[in-house]
């Protein structure tokens, strides 16, 4: 099994309605060496302009970007390549993150890779350290830039420190 951590920026609070502007994800193996970056033209005519802010992209930027089906095919044929045994969804915020790329992928490919499961990265840590009042992010190495790749990088980081702390995880 490969853990693909995924980040998502995007210009709303949920897909369909709004859009995904970029993602990145990263295989996580002590290299973090395998990574993929996506920029999506936009899906609908709404946007909020400070979700779309925090992506550092205009509405003009972002309205010359890839069509999503190209994007998520790409994506899925990344995924296929790269990851060894069922690729594992894992995420910062997954219930953000997973609602986006699920549904992309449901309906520009008709299915998701991942299947129907991902993680929670804080919460895996919470478990680890058996504490629900604290968090995993000074556990990360690259800086947390609100690009996907350098974002799913520090997350991946935080991911492989969390195994020498003694989290029980198969990364192959």
């Amino acid at each position: 099994m490969s853990f693909v951590m995924v980040d998502v920026e995007s210009d709303g609070p949920i897909p369909g309605d709004y859009s995904m502007v970029c993602f990145g994800a990263v295989i996580v193996e002590p290299t973090l060496s395998k990574t993929f970056y996506g920029q999506l033209k936009p899906i609908s005519e709404q946007w909020v302009p400070e979700a779309l802010a925090v992506s550092g992209f205009s509405r003009d930027d972002v309205l010359g970007f890839e069509e999503p089906a190209m994007v998520m095919q790409a994506f899925a044929d990344w995924i296929t390549e790269n990851s060894k045994g069922r690729p594992f969804f894992i995420s910062d915020n997954n219930g953000f993150d997973w609602q986006f790329i699920n549904w992309y992928f449901h309906h520009f490919l008709g299915n998701n890779p991942f299947g129907y499961t991902s993680s929670n990265l804080g919460s895996l840590y919470k478990g680890l350290v058996k504490d629900t009042f604290t968090n995993f992010k000074h556990l990360r190495k690259t800086a947390h830039t609100h690009h996907p790749v350098d974002d799913a990088r520090g997350n991946a980081e935080a991911l492989l420190l969390m195994k020498e702390q003694g989290l029980k995880i198969s990364l192959k």
